[in-house]
């Protein structure tokens, strides 16, 4: 079945037909109609990472949900497709019925309730189907041990916190060639083999993935009997079609491994359905390398055509925005990785365009035309997608670590700043936080109380600070490590990882996997090194203040002392390639990577950085106070490495400079935020070309990704007005490393996006 033009592929713009239309449209509806909406319990959460209400992101019903005049809406970010109310069979699961415990065959009894209970829906049109209503925290309880908690909240004290949940990268190519049945065989053999070897906990937790799996096979089943059901009842022919197709495609991966390219997107689909009922965040690794040998077995066969392949890609980016898939990178021989499903997987995404998460992976060595059409791709469709990312970067990043080279290459940008070694690290990236603004200001006071003068006796003492917080953080998360197997397994995202099955253990457990860093995301840097430095100058060298009159200063937020207040504003800042205080910038980071490092949790591996902090910039102020780089308390902080809204004032080419002083491969992460105005683009230029330029150029001097926003100011602050126009309702803006649509964001999320500063020109 044909759906688009054959001249309009290979990197031109695209358009899509009337079917897929209609699944781009109701797409922007479920958004606009909050549908997709995700929240967390407070600002304490979005500045933590955690909030002691949840083990997770606020559950948007249940016990555990937050309530409506407290919780933050982080926009259109959500798996689940609402339809209002709770789960209904809440009260009937089974750790209601007979009792709940922490252990792995209560939780996948509870698992496997839920998703028997789960509708299968195939809508009108949809040749791709699967999608959920409810998640699994929304009725069983999550939360784990006061032992636990009570480390949390003294975490929280002294500035740092964080959930254990999701975010890694399964080897979705392991559930490829297998099938559930022959991932379901792998379970039950391995488990003979436990009960065999007398191994009974590992056996034990196989006899509870088997009923998992089963339930998965049970799922996929009732959708194949809804789109037979459907198709009988059909009369219309090209709708009947459709509803054969999917009924076919579902039947013959009920058990078996997919054998087309249509079953393979299909099987893709339900993986990322069943594994997110159970969590939030995960990356699915490179598309183009899963998908890529269907494509030619399907086209050498003649059983597709190439428009029908970016059709389908495009309803998989469809049914659910959040899906991280990455394309580009290099193969096992270092070589280029691009391949004709690259540009398929790069041409529906152009198609559909909008909220979309998905990351090129730039090397020096990548096909020019496919990179200048990504980012061709990235400039008109305004949003930030695909991200733009130094796959070389992440890789040496990894190598840094410990990885071994054998499974660095195989490493994909996996969501927001984040990635990972695909099917064989759980990494815990992403959603812990350090707030290193926190342990300054303790420096601060007892730097007043001891009454230092030097800078570096001030700096010790920060030093120590830090230590501390990172300290407390260790312990925190040793304490849920202890913990997390049994409070909250991972066994669909288990089923294609590496040794897991093979050690009779879930994805979250000790010695699971083979790589178990801690990724920790730090919030404030740029804040910290400006107020650094501001001190550096007024206190420890000039003498023109005091400490205790910086205190009492900022402790007032600058009330009656504004002439102090532009005093320290007016130091030099990050991000106008200052030597002097990028110095101090390079000095900060480099010094929480060296303390995170120095701690390792009971997996055995080490802490580790990441320049980034989704949305706690935003209501950290709130919390902290003012700050000594002339910042009030009502302001919100930096977003992650990229410099303090406002301060950057000698263009982009300086803000560059100074961002890429540090070495990004030491760091897990570290996203430049930029948002230009149409303006930016001169007339009659080629976006994209300007695009690759800027692009490639950030890259050769270190910087790992780009996140970038074509904005009209005007347009935004319209659509914060009267978000009821049409005009507005589909504009959807990359907000940090997640997109949303502008118009059902926080609106203290739309007030800091129109704060950032917007580039005219270069």
């Amino acid at each position: 079945m044909v759906t688009l033009e054959e001249t309009e592929l290979k990197g031109n713009p695209l358009k899509a037909d009337k079917r897929v239309q209609n699944l781009i449209d109701r797409s922007h509806e479920l958004a606009r109609t909050h549908k997709r909406d995700l929240y967390v319990d407070n600002a304490e959460f979005l500045v933590y990472h955690w909030s002691g209400e949840a083990a997770a992101f606020s559950p948007n019903t249940g016990e555990l949900s937050a309530a409506e005049d407290t919780r933050i809406n982080l926009g259109d970010h959500n798996a689940r497709v609402d339809v209002g109310g709770t789960f209904p069979f809440a009260d009937e699961m089974p750790s209601k019925k007979k009792g709940f415990s922490y252990d792995t065959a209560n939780w996948a009894e509870d698992y496997a309730f839920f998703l028997d209970h789960s509708p299968a829906e195939v809508h009108e049109h949809e040749r791709i189907v699967g999608e959920f209503h409810w998640m699994l925290e929304e009725a069983r309880f999550f939360q784990y041990p006061e032992s636990q908690r009570k480390l949390g909240r003294l975490a929280r004290n002294l500035g740092t916190g964080g959930i254990s949940f999701t975010h890694t990268a399964p080897d979705l190519s392991i559930g490829l060639s297998l099938g559930w049945g022959g991932l379901l065989s792998k379970v039950k053999s391995r488990k003979e083999k436990f009960i065999e070897y007398g191994n009974k906990a590992s056996a034990e937790y196989l006899t509870a993935m088997e009923s998992v799996v089963e339930s998965i096979m049970r799922f996929v089943e009732k959708h194949a009997e809804v789109a037979e059901q459907k198709a009988a009842a059909e009369s219309n022919p090209d709708l009947r079609a459709n509803y054969e197709f999917v009924a076919e495609n579902t039947r013959a991966i009920i058990s078996d491994a997919p054998q087309t390219f249509a079953q393979a997107v299909q099987w893709l689909q339900f993986f990322t359905t069943v594994e997110r009922i159970n969590g939030h965040g995960n990356g699915y690794g490179r598309l183009d390398l899963l998908l890529d040998e269907y494509f030619a077995a399907d086209m050498d066969a003649g059983r597709i055509s190439r428009t029908e392949a970016v059709s389908l890609v495009a309803e998989l980016y469809l049914k659910y925005g959040g899906n991280y898939w990455s394309f580009g990178g290099r193969d096992r021989e270092g070589n280029d990785a691009t391949n004709e499903t690259s540009w398929i997987c790069m041409e529906a995404y152009d198609i559909t365009g909008g909220y979309n998460h998905l990351g090129l992976m730039w090397h020096p060595d990548i096909d020019p035309e496919f990179y200048n059409y990504g980012c061709d791709v990235t400039a008109r469709h305004n949003c930030g997608t695909p991200t733009l990312v130094n796959f070389d970067v992440l890789r040496n990043s990894q190598l840094r670590s410990g990885v071994d080279e054998e499974d660095a290459w195989n490493m994909s940008y996996s969501g927001c700043q984040w990635y990972c070694v695909v099917g064989k690290e759980y990494n815990d990236q992403d959603l812990n936080s350090f707030v290193l603004v926190q342990p300054m200001q303790r420096a601060m006071e007892i730097a007043e109380k001891n009454g230092i003068d030097d800078f570096e006796e001030f700096w010790k003492i920060y030093d120590i600070e830090v230590d501390k917080t990172a300290e407390i953080l260790k312990d925190f998360k040793n304490e849920t490590y202890k913990w997390q197997s049994k409070v909250w397994p991972e066994m669909v995202t288990s089923l294609c990882m590496h040794g897991t099955i093979e050690r009779g253990r879930d994805v979250t457990d000790m010695q699971a996997v083979k790589y178990n860093y801690t990724s920790v995301n730090v919030l404030g840097t740029p804040n910290v090194a400006d107020s650094l430095f501001a001190m550096k100058k007024l206190i420890f060298e000039e003498k023109k203040y005091s400490m205790a009159d910086l205190r009492a200063a900022v402790a007032d937020d600058w009330k009656d002392n504004e002439l102090m207040r532009l005093d320290f504003l007016n130091q030099p800042k990050f991000g106008n390639d200052n030597p002097d205080v990028d110095e101090m910038a390079v000095r900060v980071s480099e010094h929480i990577r060296e303390v995170l490092e120095g701690k390792r949790n009971i997996k055995g591996f080490n802490f580790r950085p990441s320049l980034f902090q989704y949305m706690g910039h935003t209501y950290a102020g709130e919390l902290l106070g003012a700050t000594p780089d002339g910042r009030h308390a009502k302001e919100p902080f930096a977003h992650g490495m990229n410099p303090m809204h406002g301060r950057n004032t000698q263009g982009i080419a300086a803000t560059v400079e100074s961002f890429t002083k540090l070495d990004y491969s030491n760091y897990q992460g570290g996203s430049f935020q930029i948002e230009v105005q149409p303006s930016f683009f001169p007339p009659g230029s080629r976006k994209g070309d300007l695009v690759e330029t800027f692009s490639r150029i950030f890259f050769e001097k270190g910087g790992v990704q780009i996140n970038l926003n074509t904005i009209d100011l005007e347009k935004l602050k319209g659509a914060m007005d009267h978000p009821e126009k049409d005009e507005y309702k589909n504009l959807v803006v990359k907000v940090t490393g997640y997109s949303a649509h502008f118009v059902v964001m926080d609106r203290r999320f739309q007030e800091e996006f129109l704060q950032r500063v917007n580039y005219a020109s270069l």
